[in-house]
């Protein structure tokens, strides 16, 4: 098993989930997070004073896949997120050494 985080622009968040789901991923959790990369964050006026905004808002999303879905769930992520220009975010892979399900006991694929 494993876990897919993905950091992507907030815009993209209702794409991404139905590109997931067309591939049969229905579980998934959504942070509301802010950070920033090469975008390095940019200057705003407010109330007529100029100030510099360094983090920015970003999604991330976490599934846990079987190993076998893990390059589907990965394609699914870029083709949706992607918009080309800087900022469009990262996908990490992280192996998965145990599920549980809380109510029922399941364990590992069963557990998903």
């Amino acid at each position: 098993m494993k876990k897919i985080e993905a950091i992507i622009k907030p815009f993209k968040l209702d794409e991404v989930r139905e590109a997931l789901s067309e591939v049969g991923i229905t579980g998934l959790t959504v942070t509301e997070v802010k950070g920033f990369g090469r975008q390095k964050g940019h200057t705003e006026l407010y109330r007529g004073a100029e100030y510099v905004v360094d983090f920015l808002p970003k999604i991330k999303i976490e599934i846990v896949v079987n190993a076998d879905s893990t390059d589907a769930a990965i394609e699914a992520i870029i083709k949706a997120a992607r918009t080309g220009k800087i900022g469009d975010g990262k996908i990490f892979v992280m192996p998965v050494e145990q599920v549980v399900r809380i109510r029922t006991g399941e364990t590992n694929e069963a557990a998903i």
